[in-house]
């Protein structure tokens, strides 16, 4: 069994008297893809806001490798090893491939921020924004700049960046938005692969990337937990389909 490595304990956020998240208790393991899935409205985006520190926690717990951060600030999580992408694509898009990626490594190695530093200048720094980009599959577009990318290749450019911190859990806010399907293909075998290395947790509306690549599933209605379990388990979890996947209809059950 892979080792736990973030928990979340009762944890709620409220927005007025709307509770977004509402006494959820998660546990993320190394080496696997988990998603949490919902309808529109159901907390996602704010538990990961929550459990990255982009949002505070109204109440309960952010547990990372048996250590309370609940209130530890955005970036000293990143430092940690708590990472993540956005549901719109925030790249620099005027800097090429190679600088969003090399300015995201500099920014985590403590290095000068200077956008136009001279490459041989920059040692270990090139050599590990070489690494991610092989890594990506995006070195071959090193320099080309980033609006002229096509829509997948973006969000991998996000991942990317991403990868700079070197962490240890990352979170994967809608990756698949707005892709074809060739570019889904690509993506999700791409965060397959990562969740050999890492833990990933994944937030997705494209159903099949999800039932596909995941070990496990959370699935979130009205900001509290109603299921969790294996892609085969919640494809038969009538509550699940009742809340959120339209009823017993929904293609991709067939595919599970």
């Amino acid at each position: 069994m892979s080792t736990t490595i973030l928990t979340t304990q009762d944890l709620s956020r409220a927005f007025g008297g709307v509770l977004a998240v509402n006494l959820v208790n998660l546990e993320v393991r190394d080496k696997m893809v988990q998603s949490v899935i919902g309808p529109n409205g159901a907390g996602k985006t704010t538990l990961i806001n929550v459990i990255t520190g982009r949002l505070a926690a109204s109440g309960g717990k952010v547990l990372y490798l048996e250590k309370d951060i609940t209130s530890r600030a955005v970036h000293h999580r990143v430092k940690m090893g708590i990472s993540r992408t956005f549901q719109i694509t925030s790249i620099f898009m005027g800097l090429s491939v190679w600088e969003n990626v090399r300015i995201a490594v500099q920014s985590h190695l403590g290095g000068s921020l200077r956008i136009l530093s001279a490459r041989p200048s920059l040692g270990s720094v090139n050599d590990k924004t070489e690494a991610i980009l092989k890594r990506v599959g995006l070195y071959k577009l090193a320099e080309r700049p980033a609006n002229l990318l096509a829509h997948g290749d973006q969000r991998v450019l996000e991942v990317a960046i991403s990868l700079a911190s070197d962490p240890k859990v990352l979170f994967l806010d809608e990756p698949a938005a707005g892709m074809s399907p060739a570019e889904t293909d690509q993506v999700s075998e791409l965060i397959a692969d990562l969740g050999t290395e890492m833990a990933v947790v994944l937030v997705e509306h494209d159903m099949e990337v999800v039932m596909k690549i995941s070990h496990h599933i959370i699935v979130l209605h009205q900001g509290g937990v109603i299921a969790r379990g294996t892609p085969r388990e919640i494809a038969s979890n009538q509550e699940v389909k009742d809340a959120y996947l339209g009823g017993d209809d929904w293609a991709p059950l067939s595919n599970v």
